[in-house]
Formats: C-alpha cells, structure tokens, sequence
C-alpha cells in the first residue's frame, strides 16, 4: 500500500514539473506586444509521410488558435520546415491541412528549406520584418528555443516577440515529463537569463 501511494506521489509531482516547466517556458523571452500586423510562426516537425503527423497537426493547431481574436484575416501565418526524405516540405503538408482539415482562409505563407530550428529563424525573418508583433508556436521549449536564437540573430526583432497560445493546462499532460527533460535537453547551453535582462520593460 505505502508503495502504491509512494509511486502514486511521484506521478503526480512529475505530472506538476512538467506542467510547470512548460508553462514557464512558454512565457519566457516574450513581451506585451501592440499593433495590428501579426505574425505566427509554426516550427514543423520530421514528417516524411504525405500527411501531417500528430505533432505537427498539434503544432498547426496552437498556431492557428495564437491568432489574436478578431485578426484571423490581418495575420500572417508562416509555416516553417523544409522536406524530409525527398518528400513534400513540413511547411507544405502543416499548410495543407490548417487549410483543408481545420479550414483556415486567412494569409499563409511557406519557408521549405529550413532543416534545423537555427534555419528555421534565419529563413523566416524576412517575412517578420514589417510585423508588429510575433508568434512562435511549437511545444514550449521548442518555441523557447527559437525565440532565444532569434534574440541572437536579430534583436530588433525578438523584441516584438508575444505569447503564442502553445500552453493549456492539463494538455499533452502525460507526456509533458518527457517534453520537460527534452526540453531542458534542448535549451542547454543557452543562456535564458541574460536574455530575459536584455528584454526592454
């Protein structure tokens, strides 16, 4: 019995962590943005089939929903990945079902040559050069990742950096243990805090 509930608390304290990292993640290395030109990013995933796998659905997913209400036709949506074994780009199979799955109509735009997060933010930021504020919508750490690379490559830029809506209480709540441990992975070697001094009030 005190096993059970032993192993009973150890769940629930690695079911809180991963909450806890993940929600913090996502609100990190973010500012309040304003203005009406928006701009989401979605980071793709390896996806070497025709359709879009469960992470990447996911992903389109809190890209579309991170579109500020009433903005679904002012905002720019960039789908970012490049192909995976000769096939067709993340960014393409990411935009084709937001477009015939979740029936989005608003702007898409696609970035099919990015093979790394790195390159993700490099080829993208063309298209966020007029934007007022920007999206980056991925799991947490992901996004976090990807904010961080972008304070290095252009800070003017990570600036206009806001919260995409890439964490909801209680989703992917069994698996965010392990998003947590990839994420902390992921992120080493970056150092967050001095990016977070960098941020303007």
């Amino acid at each position: 019995m005190r096993r059970r509930t032993g192993l009973a608390m150890a769940g629930a304290a690695a079911l809180a962590w991963g909450e806890w990292l993940n929600w913090r993640w996502s609100r990190t290395l973010v500012r309040n943005g304003e203005g009406p030109a928006e701009a989401v990013v979605v980071l793709g995933f390896r996806n070497p089939q025709a359709r879009a796998n469960v992470i990447n659905r996911w992903r389109v997913r809190a890209g579309i929903r991170s579109i500020a209400t009433g903005s679904a036709h002012g905002t720019r949506v960039i789908f970012s990945g490049g192909a995976t074994n000769g096939g067709a780009s993340e960014a393409r199979v990411m935009a084709d079902y937001a477009k015939s799955v979740l029936g989005f109509d608003g702007t898409v735009l696609l970035e099919e040559q990015s093979a790394t997060t790195w390159e993700n933010i490099t080829n993208v930021i063309p298209l966020l050069e007029d934007a007022d504020h920007i999206k980056i919508a991925s799991q947490p750490a992901h996004a976090l990742k990807a904010r961080a690379y972008l304070r290095r490559q252009r800070p003017d830029l990570a600036e206009k950096l806001v919260r995409a809506d890439d964490y909801r209480p209680g989703e992917w709540v069994v698996v965010k243990p392990l998003f947590a441990v990839y994420g902390l992975w992921a992120l080493r070697g970056l150092d967050l805090k001095a990016d977070e001094r960098k941020i303007s009030p």
